[in-house]
């Protein structure tokens, strides 16, 4: 990262609150955001319960705070705002920054106690159908300001809590570009994930990545429908890879399954599980899907793999018609359209491999350009010097 030490005030120590340290999107820009603060010459804090990504934080030199802050508890989340604010006196905390609706409760507590300033990040668009959830949500409005992670995301908002426009700020998630490096890609990597997928490397087919959890709106359920569809009509068949763990929805897991063994998709599409080499992973693909079934407030799953040369079909709405450029960078499909994804899958299909490099040029070159987490982390800490500076 190019952040300069000058960036920030002398003495600034950040607290990110944040539920856990598991994989996802708001997670991985907490490590991104104390990494920077640590290489601008400060100090990062993290409270979470912690999670398979604590050991990558505390290697980049921020520090843990082991609590209970994926608590919806009532309780909990009072005593986790008094301990909060304990912590803030102690090590003398600059700023507060929540990326989750609890977690946010307990950060305006300690602000409200310590006088620290607080804000908080949008990481997803939340829903209210009554006035208690409107009141939860609106929790992450209530600081000196709000950051939300794509223009879409701060539409939204704005309109959802009729916030003054000036108070939301949208910084679009970043993408670690020196990790997204096709050139870094060693041959043996991706000899180490086709062996542990069973993709022979001599296999021809066309093939895709979806990468997400397991949750029904992450849309591989539709993406299984369209592959059988395309079956049964003739088409050219494909190569699927359903990357990512299920957490805990074994039911859905099952669910899918079901659906690979009855559209006769045992060879065509694999449930390949959790990846840490993401980037090797793409690699192995030529095209990646986002059909999620709900709009993505950023969707790094059509971000990374273009940064990587893939184009991306990705559903048509939420962020990714700010991330994906139908026509140039990949396509844009009707949200859980089956016959539109099919239709989507085959034109792809049958693009010539020169027309899809060239689209995954275009594609890794306005990502590259737009989606850096060093872009993300400069701008973030401009907000945390302007709002430590007027505090």
């Amino acid at each position: 990262m190019r952040i300069t030490v000058s960036t920030l005030p002398s003495n600034f120590t950040l607290l990110q609150v944040v539920p856990e340290l598991e994989i996802g999107g708001a997670e991985q820009t907490t490590l991104d955001v104390a990494s920077a603060v640590v290489r601008a010459g400060g100090r990062a804090l993290v409270a979470s319960r912690g999670g398979r990504m604590a050991t990558r934080l505390e290697v980049s030199g921020a520090v843990l705070i082991p609590l209970p802050m994926q608590s919806k508890n009532p309780l909990t989340i009072a005593r986790n705002g008094l301990k909060l604010a304990q912590l803030v006196r102690r090590e003398n905390v600059s700023l507060i920054h929540a990326r989750s609706r609890a977690p946010a409760i307990s950060a305006l507590i300690a602000s409200r106690l310590t006088g620290v300033p607080f804000l908080a990040t949008y990481h997803g668009v939340y829903t209210a159908k009554g006035p208690i959830k409107r009141w939860y949500n609106s929790v992450m409005t209530r600081g000196a300001l709000t950051i939300a992670n794509s223009g879409y995301t701060r539409d939204r908002v704005i309109a959802e809590h009729d916030l003054n426009p000036d108070t939301v700020i949208a910084i679009d998630r970043g993408v670690d570009l020196d990790w997204f490096d096709p050139a870094t890609v060693t041959p043996q990597r991706l000899e180490t994930l086709r062996g542990r997928w069973q993709v022979e490397p001599t296999d021809k087919r066309v093939k895709f990545i979806l990468a997400g959890r397991l949750t029904r709106w992450k849309g591989q359920s539709l993406i299984i429908d369209a592959a059988a569809r395309l079956k049964a009509a003739g088409g050219r068949e494909p190569l699927i890879l359903l990357v990512g763990d299920e957490q805990g929805r074994y039911e859905y897991r099952a669910d899918l399954e079901v659906a690979i063994r009855t559209g006769g998709l045992d060879s065509s599409v694999l449930l390949v599980g959790h990846c840490d080499d993401m980037p090797a992973a793409y690699l192995m693909a030529d095209y990646a899907l986002a059909p999620s079934l709900e709009p993505e407030p950023f969707g790094r799953t059509a971000v990374e793999p273009q940064i990587m040369g893939l184009p991306a079909l990705a559903a048509d709405h939420g962020a990714a018609r700010e991330t994906v450029v139908d026509g140039e960078t990949g396509w844009l499909v009707a949200p859980g359209d089956v016959d539109a994804w099919t239709a989507a899958l085959a034109e792809a299909i049958a693009v010539t491999p020169a027309k899809r490099r060239k689209m995954g040029a275009v594609a890794a070159e306005r990502a590259r350009r737009l989606y850096s987490v060093d872009a993300m982390c400069e701008a973030t800490l401009k907000v945390y010097a302007r709002l430590v500076g007027s505090n």
